[in-house]
C-alpha cells in the first residue's frame, strides 16, 4: 500500500502529449493483437503501454545515461584477500 502512494503521483500527474500518444497507440495495438491474434502486435502494445505507464521512452536523449558532472580526484584503497 505504501508503494502505491509513491507511484500514484508519477502515474497520474505527469502527463505529456508523447505519453498520451504512447498510451493510445499501445491500446490500439493491444486491440489489434486480440482481434487478429497477432503476437508481434501484442509485443508492440506491451512495450508502448509500459512506456506510457512508467513515463519512459527512447526519445531525443531519452536512452542516454546522464553525464556525471562530479569530478572526483579522491582515490580509494582497495583491499585484496588472498584465496588459497
Amino acid at each position: 500500500m505504501n508503494s502505491l502512494k509513491i507511484f500514484k503521483p508519477k502515474l497520474f500527474n505527469q502527463g505529456s502529449l508523447v505519453r498520451w500518444i504512447r498510451l493510445v497507440a499501445g491500446l490500439f495495438f493491444a486491440v489489434q493483437a486480440v482481434q487478429i491474434h497477432d503476437t508481434i502486435a501484442g509485443f508492440i502494445a506491451a512495450m508502448l503501454l509500459v512506456q506510457a505507464f512508467t513515463n519512459t521512452g527512447c526519445g531525443v536523449g531519452g536512452c542516454a545515461v546522464p553525464a556525471s558532472n562530479k569530478k572526483s580526484n579522491i582515490t580509494q584503497d582497495v583491499e585484496y584477500q588472498e584465496i588459497k
